[in-house]
């Protein structure tokens, strides 16, 4: 599964490293990344992860991260293998 994770993250040099550090131990891979300073004090982290578990998983932990100030889940998406004509 493929999914769409937007965060709201206090502006700490440590943060992002803690976010990588939980996704990669609940076993998800980071495919695309876009991250946003908005003010001094916040940024806006914009993920795709992949990984075979709940997104639950990572979420609930992500939320759990005292820098992290909002999780949403945008999209959730399969992967699916595509159809070979006959």
């Amino acid at each position: 599964m493929i999914n769409t994770l937007t965060l709201t993250l206090a502006q700490r040099p440590e943060v992002l490293e803690r976010v990588l550090r939980v996704v990669r131990h609940r076993g998800f891979r980071v495919t695309g990344m876009n991250m946003q300073s908005g003010d001094s004090k916040n940024a806006s982290l914009d993920m795709l992860v992949e990984g075979e578990r709940a997104i639950e998983l990572l979420t609930t932990q992500l939320e759990k991260l005292i820098d992290v100030i909002e999780c949403r889940v945008l999209t959730m998406e399969a992967i699916r293998p595509e159809k070979v004509a006959s």
